[in-house]
């Protein structure tokens, strides 16, 4: 079974979906950074996330598993 493509959805969209169904403690549990921690914001996240290559893929991943 292959996974959902991510086509067409932003990391902006993902982030904001993922905070509205599953709130920032399931997603800093689920990806145990610091901007999800720590004062979460989407636009402290997407900062983050954009410079991080390995955190981005753990949330694009989490967001198939759980939205796609």
């Amino acid at each position: 079974m292959s996974k959902p493509s991510l086509e067409g959805v932003t990391l902006e969209m993902m982030l904001t979906r993922l905070v509205e169904h599953m709130g920032w403690a399931a997603m800093a549990e689920a990806v145990p950074v610091n901007c999800f921690t720590n004062e979460p914001s989407i636009k402290s996240s997407l900062k983050f996330l954009r410079r991080t290559p390995w955190a981005r893929a753990k949330v694009e991943d989490l967001y198939k598993e759980t939205l796609a």
